[in-house]
């Protein structure tokens, strides 16, 4: 079977992990890889951006409506320039735990042959729920499912305590399997020193920062329009800064075990560099 490489995006809630994904496999499918996007997030917004804006059915509500009769097409369904596109989904709100979409959905999509060699599948994407690396939301890296993690991170104190966090879930999990970090996506907040900061984050925990995504509001016009800015505004630097992202993700070769920092390294950290008192 065709070696295809497994990568799951964490990262503090809110922090623009679904609107990062989406764009850097516009760049990646760009560039002519094979992509299939699995949203792990109960909200299933993790795909509506290479979609068009489309409310994809989820695993869940589709195995509650058709039972265990289902077919590979009733949970993937084709967005931009052929990516394929899952929605796990999860639990009515209040019951059960929404872990279990994710572990439903992988399992479903093995069973269904969504791997298979005539996908020619060059990458899985997994977008995971906020920060947390517990449960069910640990499965992509506690089982396997996906190798390398890229964090997505910003200056502000909240995205470096869980991105720190995140790296003490992965340590845990890299012991016994084959799960390792690939690198720190700084999404821009315009927090000052930002760069720099989150450089020397990387630095700390033993990573790197892959790439800097400046903020510009050419992402929220583009999802006003249920679009990627590659999609959009393909001529637009912003669209070009994906393209860098998606390019420095596939020449990656950096991956490694992070060393999470104890609280008072981190507190120093963002003293040292202006924002916090």
């Amino acid at each position: 079977m065709k070696k295809f490489r497994k990568i799951a995006i964490y990262g503090k809630g809110g922090i623009g992990k679904s609107t990062t994904t989406q764009n850097t496999v516009a760049g990646l499918v760009e560039m002519g890889k094979n992509v299939l996007v699995v949203g792990c997030d109960p909200k299933a917004d993790s795909t509506r951006l290479l979609l068009g804006g489309l409310a994809q059915k989820t695993v869940l509500d589709t195995l509650r409506e058709e039972g265990e009769d289902v077919e590979i097409d009733d949970v993937i369904k084709l967005g931009y320039s052929g990516t394929r596109c899952v929605e796990s989904g999860g639990p009515e709100p209040g019951v059960g735990c929404a872990g279990r979409g994710i572990i439903t959905s992988i399992n479903l999509l093995e069973q269904l042959g969504a791997w298979d060699e005539k996908y020619e599948t060059d990458y899985t994407f997994y977008d995971v729920l906020g920060d947390v690396v517990c449960g069910g939301f640990a499965m992509p890296i506690r089982d396997g499912k996906a190798e390398e993690i890229y964090i997505v991170v910003s200056g502000e104190m909240m995205a470096m305590y869980a991105a720190n966090n995140i790296c003490k879930g992965i340590q845990k999990y890299a012991q016994n399997g084959s799960v390792r970090l690939g690198g720190l996506i700084c999404n821009s907040r315009k927090v000052d020193n930002e760069a720099a900061m989150i450089q020397e984050l990387a630095r700390q925990l033993g990573t790197q920062m892959i790439h800097f995504v400046p903020r510009d509001n050419m992402v929220q016009h583009a999802e006003i329009n249920r679009k990627t800015v590659i999609e959009y505004a393909p001529e637009h630097p912003q669209a070009d800064e994906y393209r860098a992202l998606a390019k420095a993700i596939d020449q990656n070769t950096m991956f490694v075990i992070p060393t999470p920092l104890p609280m008072d390294a981190l507190e120093k950290l963002l003293i040292d560099f202006g924002i916090a008192n």
